[in-house]
């Protein structure tokens, strides 16, 4: 198993935060602050961790290479820009128009190299190692399974709940299998399992089904699963501050109650077969 962290860096390189028009910490509401540490422990269970440094604000691994957008930059695209996707409509493409908020991130448009040194630099790379990590997994076991790890505002998913501490929010765990396009049911069946156990209220593909790395690298057919989780913020962190709140070492404690369970799964019940 390899748990990736796509969207939970905070390393802002100078020149960035002088090109952008906001402050940091407007910058930093499109992060899913702290998801990283929740899957700390993922090597103490036998999983890998793969966690971005770069902000998802500077350069998304979530989205695909071509996925840029027209509005930002002041250079022609390329022949096969993935320019009409819902995600770049909103403007928030592989380097992103705005922030989760919509406020813009830029005051002008950018040169189109500025895109191609990002990507070449640091989407590139991320890929490559997670790439990696999913085939040496294949090749030793003849499966995988990619948890591609997200946090989501509180807001998200419906009537709104109460925890013990007073804390209002949505639905609190969303599974995305791509309508189980992605992963195999049994999986998916292991992990609602585990969490509702653990009292969390869980809501499968709405309103988050997959992004790119679900949608890519999820070929349970070929023994290659992926499977999305979106963890709602305010059971761990105050969504103002972007600080972690005293129940953040409960919440990564039952992350790691979780790995362990999807460990455990009898992959060779999915019946697939690896292609590598």
């Amino acid at each position: 198993m390899v748990c990736s962290s796509p969207h939970s860096g905070r390393f802002y390189p100078r020149a960035f935060k002088r090109m952008s028009r906001l402050d940091e910490h407007s910058l930093r509401r499109s992060e899913d602050s702290h998801v990283d540490a929740l899957f700390a422990a993922a090597p103490e269970v036998g999983a890998s961790l793969l966690a971005a440094r770069y902000p998802r604000a500077y350069v998304d691994l979530n989205r695909a290479a071509n996925e840029l957008d027209p509005l930002l930059f002041e250079d022609p695209l390329p022949v096969d820009a993935h320019a009409d996707s819902d995600r770049v409509a909103a403007g928030l493409g592989v380097i992103a128009r705005v922030v989760a908020s919509g406020m813009p991130i830029y005051a002008g448009r950018l040169p189109l190299e500025e895109a191609d040194r990002r990507i070449a630099a640091i989407y590139r790379p991320y890929h490559a190692a997670l790439a990696e990590l999913l085939r040496t997994a294949r090749r030793r076991w003849g499966w995988s399974l990619l948890l591609d790890c997200h946090s989501m505002p509180s807001g998200t998913g419906g009537a709104s709940r109460t925890t013990a501490d007073g804390l209002a929010g949505g639905v609190d765990i969303v599974l995305g299998d791509c309508h189980g396009a992605s992963c195999a049911p049994g999986l998916v069946a292991t992990a609602e399992s585990a969490l509702r156990e653990m009292g969390y209220r869980v809501r499968r593909n709405r309103p988050y089904a997959g992004g790119y790395c679900t949608q890519h690298y999820g070929r349970p057919e070929t023994g290659a699963h992926a499977l999305q989780i979106e963890i709602n913020r305010a059971l761990y962190m105050d969504e103002t501050t972007l600080r972690r709140r005293p129940d953040f070492s409960r919440t990564a404690a039952d992350m790691t109650r979780l790995l362990a369970a999807l460990m455990r799964h009898d992959f060779n019940s999915e019946q697939t077969v690896a292609a590598e």
